[in-house]
């Protein structure tokens, strides 16, 4: 228990001492009027409360990520809780914080558009492919979940398929309205009751105070994974949105739409990835529990969640905390949809006050959806995982360059974007989903993939200094 509330506490600290000083590093205008304020249209470009984009964006970011992913990733033991915590102060705030401030700082620009400003044109044409292909494996992936509980707790004649479709609707409505129709009145509402079931679950582990994995020497990091999967890289891309999700950047432009003042960019995407880490960090703890009472050979997640609430809260208890889990990934499914027709409407430079050409772009994303979600939940998961972290290390790479052309400090991101690169390329040659190759021959050629990505930076860093010192 002593690991965990370090764990917990280092988030906190985290949020109000390296996110100060990467607030520093970006140098946000309080006096500059933002997207919202000068592009006002009624449908996406709407000025809101503070408090209510905080709690749309942790809505929108959360998803089964911080409590899905969190509760499979403690079976590699108490190493989980370091990447969690670590991963959200240094990789994934740092990472939602830039995203989110260079939109704001580009008339409210969608992910492809920014990293093709920082990377060039072929790199923002693969990512408009690229992130909208996320945006729907996103959209699928969080109809499928969503709909198998709530078919759970139903009676057998609304089946999964029923649930599907009423989710879809669902989605179809909020993809369409203007942004404080449905997600600005109801997603508030949907964040603190997850927010409570979250906090429900730390009171009852520090009451029950179960046996949990303390960290007090490298020796106690060892692999725990009962499949013999490698903490490396396979740990690092199960537990995403709990600590780095290239998803989170899609989601940043939405609310840079909607935040009147660059000042409450901190609390906004800084603050969100660290109460999410704070969730994600929670049931990674509810999990280990779990998992040490009754053994590691359960691979679902909902089932876990079902068990412990319905022992720890009751019934009552239970039926709000499983809501809470249904709750988070259809919020973040309507919004990927969203996102996704922000992003083909500014590649067309389609205007969208007008629903006519909203349901233009957006039918053929709920059709290419519908598809996909014809997979197997498990394998359409992890190619979500995989295309996930990738985006988060094309993100990092333009942050990267954004920064290094400022001239401010560009490793709080070369850092991360080094490491990504190397969790990303090595997971694919290693992962059963992948090519399945030995480990070593998939640490050689992450490696040399990395190294690779390092010199061709180095590269352009120097060109870039060339060039300006022949133009002075």
């Amino acid at each position: 228990m002593i690991t965990f509330l370090v764990c917990l506490a280092v988030l906190v600290i985290g949020y109000f001492v390296y996110g100060k000083y990467v607030e520093r590093v970006f140098k946000p205008d309080y006096n500059r009027k933002t997207p919202a304020i000068t592009m006002q249209d009624g449908v996406d470009y709407i000025p809101m409360p503070t408090w209510k984009i905080l709690m749309i964006q942790f809505l929108n970011i959360a998803g089964l990520g911080p409590i899905f992913g969190a509760i499979m990733g403690a079976k590699f033991g108490p190493a989980s809780y370091l990447w969690i915590v670590f991963g959200s102060i240094f990789a994934g705030a740092v990472h939602d914080y830039f995203s989110g401030m260079l939109s704001i700082r580009n008339q409210g620009a969608s992910l492809p558009e920014l990293i093709g400003k920082y990377l060039g044109n072929e790199a923002k044409q693969t990512m408009r492919v690229f992130t909208v292909l996320l945006m729907v494996l996103v959209g699928a992936v969080f109809v499928s979940g969503p709909a198998g509980l709530l078919a759970k707790l139903t009676p057998d004649a609304l089946d999964i398929t029923f649930w599907a479709i009423v989710v879809f609707l669902y989605y179809i409505l909020a993809t369409l309205l203007p942004v404080d129709k449905i997600i600005g009145k109801i997603y508030p509402i949907f964040a603190i009751a997850i927010l409570f079931m979250a906090l429900g679950m730390l009171v009852m582990l520090i009451v029950k105070s179960p046996v949990l994995p303390e960290i007090t020497s490298f020796s106690s990091l060892k692999n725990t994974s009962p499949d013999n999967n490698p903490i490396f890289p396979m740990m690092f891309v199960s537990i995403a949105c709990g600590a780095i999700s290239g998803f989170h950047a899609t989601q940043s432009p939405m609310m840079a739409r909607c935040l009147k003042t660059e000042k409450h960019g901190r609390p906004v995407f800084y603050g969100a990835m660290i109460i999410e880490g704070i969730v994600a960090l929670i049931w990674a703890a509810v999990a280990s529990a779990f998992f040490y009472e009754n053994g590691m050979e359960e691979n679902n997640a909902a089932v876990i969640v079902d068990s412990v609430t319905k022992e720890w809260l009751g019934i009552a208890g239970a039926f709000l905390a499983l809501l809470g889990v249904i709750f988070a990934p259809i919020t973040s499914g309507d919004t990927a949809f969203r996102s996704a027709r922000l992003i083909v409407a500014d590649f067309l430079k389609m205007d969208q006050k007008k629903i006519s050409k909203r349901l233009l772009i957006s039918i053929p994303l709920f059709i290419a959806s519908f598809l996909i979600l014809q997979i197997n939940f498990d394998i359409l998961w992890r190619y979500f995982a995989w295309c996930n972290q990738t985006l988060a290390v094309f993100t990092l790479w333009a942050i990267t360059i954004y920064l290094t052309k400022e001239k401010r400090n560009y490793l709080i991101t070369l850092i991360p974007a080094l490491f990504m690169t190397m969790v990303c390329v090595s997971y694919i040659f290693i992962a059963p989903e992948g090519l399945s190759l030995n480990p070593t021959i998939s640490y050689i050629v992450g490696g040399v993939a990395t190294i690779i990505s390092l010199i061709l930076y180095i590269i352009w860093n120097k060109n870039s200094n060339f060039a300006k010192d022949r133009i002075n």
